[in-house]
């Protein structure tokens, strides 16, 4: 059986709340630079693809040096989209690394994939614990093995989510074969899928998040804390 890990970073242009923000500007390079950049940080990775239904980001990509996918602009999530980017390679854990999380700290996703390489464990993600309350967070309820129970858009737990999933090659593959349920459709949050086929969901608790860029406001905040490193957008 392949051992083979690969990090994959959906990346799409058209967002509710922040159109473009994958091209946005921080410290001079596009956010999904930052994200590339920090992801081929990870120890443990085999390869690191960016997968794309946009020419503009595919394009910003392959000039920054990364490997890029494309995929189908249909598809409803980032984990399909991660599905349909691996779907025929040798590989048998994949790493899903949001787009929108360009201080992204590679700790977190090594032990995300040190927890998918444990006998019995499919799918893993990660938590922290709640510092400033907001009306967007996620935040995630686990039970007495560590396995999500829940997840909710609203501070109902003393858990934050981290949007950052690894999968073993077969759940990801039944992940993408099935239809969202209800509470995926109604909450918009993709990692209910595996909840509500009966999926079992490994969550890991590190120390802190680090900030994620869904709004303006989110991308403010981070350009503030990315000027030290030298040049303003």
């Amino acid at each position: 059986m392949s051992q083979r890990s690969i990090g994959v970073i959906p990346a799409r242009y058209r967002s509710t709340r922040l159109p473009g923000k994958p091209l946005a500007l921080l410290a001079g390079r596009p956010m999904l630079e930052h994200v590339w950049r920090r992801a081929g940080l990870i120890r443990g990775l085999d390869a690191l693809l960016v997968a794309t239904d946009d020419v503009r980001i595919a394009e910003a990509a392959s000039r920054f040096g990364a490997e890029v996918v494309m995929t189908p602009s249909e598809l409803p999530t980032g984990s399909d989209r991660v599905a349909w980017a691996v779907a025929g390679l040798d590989v048998e854990y994949v790493l899903n690394i949001q787009g929108d999380e360009p201080l992204l700290e590679p700790s977190t996703a090594e032990m995300v994939l040190e927890a998918l390489r444990a006998p019995g464990v499919d799918v893993v993600t990660a938590a922290a614990p709640v510092g400033e309350a907001h009306e967007s967070m996620v935040c995630v309820e686990v039970d007495e093995c560590s396995d999500a129970v829940s997840f909710v858009r609203a501070p109902a737990s003393d858990l934050q989510h981290i949007g950052l999933y690894g999968y073993r090659i077969d759940a990801l593959k039944r992940f993408a074969s099935r239809q969202p349920l209800k509470g995926e459709i109604e909450t918009k949050l993709e990692q209910l899928r595996f909840l509500e086929y009966g999926e079992r969901m490994k969550v890991v608790v590190v120390p802190s998040t680090t900030p994620s860029v869904d709004t303006p406001e989110d991308l403010k905040w981070v350009r503030e804390i990315l000027k030290p490193a030298g040049v303003n957008p």
